[in-house]
């Protein structure tokens, strides 16, 4: 039997975690040059996300999905996810891809110019180019309407467009994952330790990477910045809580590994 492939960009926490380096391949889809535009990979996730997990003849093409296998494959015992938990974590209102891309106000927008420009540019140029290819045919209608959102969107960071939309959805979007952060998250998290237990379930892996991921977005660098930008960034002091399962995940060497730098 061969090998499951992993499609990734940068590390993968979970996968480092649950399942044996040597029994898995690693392939990199290069998200900043749009290689996830390749119609010989809409092939295999029409919506051209990462991660994507090929597997005992199935392709796996949403991070829940994705982990839940390694969960279920996994050697050690792990404890399964609450859906209604995963459901609200990966919910679009809290989208912690589009924090990392709002900007709220023309100094946000300015710091975050090169990386919107960069990004969106790449992802621009990929789509027009793998459009052309003679196998994008039968996925017409995905890459208009990518060509479409996406340069509407680089067209602000451009400043090209009016951003006064922009900055009150970003706003909107900001005050939720605030008031998920301040008000809801505490309620989930233990004293010390894991959502579930000692060693990370199935929702830590989630929580984990959600975590980071908004830190990286309020300009934390390193899991030492990340306490400090939360505070700054939501205006207030940072449960015990939140500190402590920052810590525990922070410790752990596959986290280590993979985040070198917060991203």
């Amino acid at each position: 039997m061969s090998k499951p492939v992993l499609y990734v960009f940068g590390g993968s926490v979970w996968s480092a975690e649950l399942f044996p380096e040597g029994d898995i391949e690693y392939k990199t889809i290069n998200l900043m040059e749009g290689e996830n535009f390749a119609p010989s990979f809409i092939k295999k996730n029409p919506n051209a996300t990462l991660p994507t997990l090929e597997a005992e003849g199935q392709a796996y093409t949403s991070t829940a999905e994705v982990t839940s296998y390694f969960v279920k494959k996994s050697s050690t015992k792990v404890k399964a996810a609450n859906p209604e938990f995963i459901e609200i974590l990966h919910a679009d209102k809290i989208d912690p891809n589009f924090a990392l891309f709002l900007f709220r106000d023309d100094e946000e927008h300015k710091a975050k110019s090169e990386l919107g420009q960069g990004f969106l540019g790449g992802r621009q140029a990929a789509l027009k180019k793998y459009s052309l290819h003679p196998e994008a045919e039968p996925h017409k209608a995905f890459y208009d309407e990518k060509i479409a959102s996406n340069g509407a969107f680089l067209t602000l960071y451009q400043g090209k467009a009016s951003k006064d939309e922009f900055f009150a959805q970003s706003h909107t979007h900001f005050h939720n994952i605030a008031t998920f952060f301040k008000e809801s998250l505490v309620s989930y998290l233990p004293e010390n330790g894991f959502i579930c237990g000692e060693i990370p379930g199935e929702d830590d892996y989630h929580l984990g990477a959600w975590l980071t991921r908004i830190a990286a977005a309020l300009g934390a660098k390193n899991k030492d910045e990340a306490i400090p930008a939360f505070e700054k960034g939501f205006g207030a002091p940072i449960p015990g809580q939140v500190v402590s399962y920052w810590q525990a995940w922070t410790e752990r060497p596959s986290w280590i590994k993979v985040y070198p730098e917060l991203h």
